[in-house]
């Protein structure tokens, strides 16, 4: 796929958490605007970022080449306010977008809050190259709360091939998850969202994670499944005869099944429970 990658100047980087983010973040930070993975399922695709594109979703991708600069003056600025920060990376962008290997955008972030850290930093991604900033995530997680959250919404590649053709394999993601757990940083895996996954799935992830984060279409989407309604994400289930996965008890079925086989207090559903406060 062609994208159209342009440079850009950001105002600012950390913007102040809201809906369904305000559930123990200050704020979320995206290094990049746009998706190179493109999956057919992304509620951004429905946000004004954009709505107001003329270029499709997964088609264009804008870096932040400021980031790291702008988020040292931010959170300055906020520690002499003496306000908390406990930052989501990323919520409409994956902050290991392919060219990230190039740019470093995210790696430059990495290094400012070495010097400059926050409260709490979970990195949520799908991309293996966040193995390559282990030697950082140890470093900063002397200094303040880090988590590394990887999707995996399934166990299952034939399934990864119909939601998000052009995301990292599931078996690459898991891999990573183990190298990055091994290397003593705490994981979790995000089933976000739910897709139809194989019976040993709960296995495929215990000894690799410190917690498991449930949502699914109708609950994580912002809008409590509306856009996931006009992504077509039913009939798209429906096409491939997985209709039974697009339910709206879909996460209660989840939770209970994953308690068979994990401790429950490892095991946790989005909007239902708030995440846990930083001990900062």
């Amino acid at each position: 796929m062609d994208i159209e990658i342009k440079e850009i100047l950001a105002k600012k980087i950390l913007t102040e958490s809201k809906g369904y983010l305000d559930v123990g973040f200050t704020h979320s930070l995206n290094p990049y605007s746009g998706c190179a993975f493109s999956c057919r399922y992304c509620y951004v695709r429905e946000m004004p970022i954009q709505k107001f594109k003329e270029i499709p979703w997964g088609e264009w991708l804008d870096i932040k080449t400021n980031a790291a600069e702008n988020y040292r003056n931010e959170i300055i600025k906020l520690r002499k306010k003496n306000k908390p920060v406990k930052i989501f990376m990323s919520s409409a962008t994956d902050p290991y977008q392919p060219i990230e290997r190039k740019v470093g955008i995210t790696r430059g972030i990495l290094e400012e809050m070495i010097e400059n850290p926050p409260d709490f930093l979970q990195i949520q991604t799908r991309g293996p190259l966040i193995t390559r900033d282990i030697d950082l995530l140890g470093k900063l997680k002397e200094k303040c709360e880090v988590l590394v959250s990887m999707t995996i919404e399934t166990d299952r590649e034939d399934i990864k091939q119909i939601f998000a053709p052009y995301a990292p394999g599931m078996k690459l993601r898991l891999k990573t998850l183990k190298e990055v757990h091994d290397a003593g940083i705490r994981t979790q895996a995000s089933i976000s969202p739910v897709l139809p996954f194989t019976p040993d799935f709960p296995k495929v992830l215990d000894g690799i994670v410190d917690r498991i984060w449930i949502d699914t279409l109708s609950i994580g989407d912002g809008s409590m499944g509306k856009r996931s309604e006009r992504l077509g994400m039913a009939t798209l289930f429906e096409e491939h005869g997985l209709s039974k996965w697009y339910q709206k008890d879909l996460h209660v079925r989840v939770k209970k099944y994953f308690h068979k086989y994990l401790p429950s207090e490892m095991i946790h559903v989005s909007k239902l429970e708030a995440f846990p406060k930083s001990k900062a």
